[in-house]
């Protein structure tokens, strides 16, 4: 006799609920094994790595600075900054540390008559060369003529930026007349004509001035160049 397809064999009957239950519970288990693995594992203690050998200090040395025409018989760790041996060695607190990451200008000086961020170099490159500060800026007591031109233009108001005003400014009259073009300049293949207010902002836009004596200072800047201070 044909089967009916549709007949349920007694043999294959419904699953027991003995055995239902059982599944259950196994998957159950297996899940909660499944979800508990990862805070089994964050729970295994972690093994710190060792930590770095100490490095041995790097000693002191000797250093001798040519500091505003004196000779300074320093001793220096060679990761002294320029700056800091200026201030915390020589006793030449003119210099004046702002951002200690040469964005500001503040702490400008000239290494043979070229203007640099004494905050960004080490004081021991600069054995052997003469390094100008705001101190070494006046002869004899005799202030500079930038310097008469500052205090007559009252190109200050705080006075913090002002040494490293100077020092940029007494370097840029001389790049400017030594012919050095700025990025303003119409032609750079040529002597810049004059020294224009522009000129001016653009040569000294490294040093920067939070009280806003920028008009005072181009006009300092200026009556020097011209002769007129």
């Amino acid at each position: 006799m044909p089967r009916n397809p549709d007949s349920k064999d007694p043999q294959q009957g419904s699953a027991s609920p003995n055995v239902s239950r059982r599944r259950f519970l196994q998957s159950a288990a297996a899940a909660a094994t499944a979800g508990a693995a990862p805070h089994l594992y964050a729970q295994q203690p972690v093994v710190a790595a060792a930590p770095p050998a100490p490095r041995a200090p790097v000693p002191p040395r000797p250093v001798t600075l040519n500091i505003n025409g004196r000779e300074y018989a320093l001793h220096l760790e060679p990761r002294v900054t320029l700056l800091d041996a200026l201030g915390e060695y020589a006793g030449l607190m003119g210099t004046k540390k702002g951002c200690d990451r040469g964005q500001c200008g503040a702490c400008t000086v000239l290494v043979d008559g070229r203007r640099i961020n004494s905050c960004l170099t080490l004081a021991v490159m600069h054995e052997g060369e003469a390094i100008t500060t705001v101190e070494g800026l006046a002869r004899n007591g005799t202030l500079s003529p930038l310097q008469e031109a500052f205090v007559k233009h009252d190109a200050f108001q705080c006075g913090y930026c002002t040494p490293g005003q100077l020092c940029s400014a007494t370097a840029m009259l001389g790049e400017f007349k030594a012919g050095t073009a700025s990025t303003v300049t119409a032609d750079v293949r040529r002597r810049p004509a004059q020294l224009s207010d522009e000129e001016i902002r653009e040569r000294m836009s490294g040093n920067l001035c939070r009280c806003g004596a920028y008009s005072n200072i181009v006009a300092a800047v200026r009556a020097v160049n011209e002769g007129t201070a």
